[in-house]
């Protein structure tokens, strides 16, 4: 990715944080907590930048180990789109959606956000993924994809930490035997059939995102 597109989704990023602080947060909203969900989400997105595959061991593995610890706050935010159940767009006299604009801005907050961060930061597994490949010299189809499918099974184990047992990144340093303990404690098939509903939704946004890219980059080698 150029430095250009890099500063673009910088200042969209931290513009749309303007915007909840302004249209939610000072108004001391339900949803005021989109703000740290969102730079949470941000932050995967930003250590991605970073990652080189001819860096020193010294740097790679510290920002590679960073990126996995916080990469599942961006597709957490997809779970946040329950709290659309506390809105009531119908109408209970007339059975029609009701015309009301503060519910919809914040459907068009929660939307925006989830979408945002799930996009982007699938971008940024796939970076990653990519990175990894070359500097492990996987230079193959099957090499990709199992380290894909490594990175969204990871993920989709951090997505239930963070949701179930409101686990945040910062415990490790701050409880880290505690976090050890919740960790070990945590499996059972319930949870792992929620880690496969989890690891199904975001393979599916990384498939479609992935085919679109092929179909564009076809698209644009007829006309070039």
């Amino acid at each position: 990715m150029s430095t250009k597109s890099k500063w673009l989704i910088r200042t969209a990023f931290w513009l749309y944080m303007l915007y909840v602080y302004l249209t939610v947060v000072r108004h001391n909203s339900f949803y005021s907590f989109l703000l740290l969900n969102t730079f949470l989400a941000y932050i995967p997105i930003e250590l991605s930048f970073h990652i080189r595959e001819k860096q020193t061991g010294l740097l790679f593995y510290p920002l590679l180990i960073g990126w996995l610890l916080f990469y599942p706050n961006a597709p957490y935010i997809l779970t946040d789109l329950f709290h659309l159940a506390r809105m009531t767009p119908y109408n209970p006299t007339t059975g029609l959606m009701s015309f009301n604009l503060h519910m919809w801005l914040n459907f068009t907050n929660l939307v925006s956000s989830a979408l945002a961060a799930a996009l982007i930061g699938n971008w940024s597994l796939q970076y990653v993924a990519d990175v990894i490949c070359l500097r492990f010299k996987l230079h193959n189809n099957f090499g990709r994809l199992s380290i894909v499918t490594l990175l969204l099974l990871l993920s989709s184990v951090g997505i239930y930490v963070g949701r179930f047992l409101r686990l945040h990144t910062a415990y490790l340093f701050l409880n880290p035997n505690w976090v050890i303990e919740q960790l070990l404690n945590m499996w059972s098939i319930r949870m792992l059939a929620f880690v496969c509903f989890m690891f199904l939704l975001q393979l599916i946004i990384w498939l479609s995102t992935y085919l679109s890219y092929l179909a564009f980059r076809n698209m644009d080698s007829k006309f070039n």
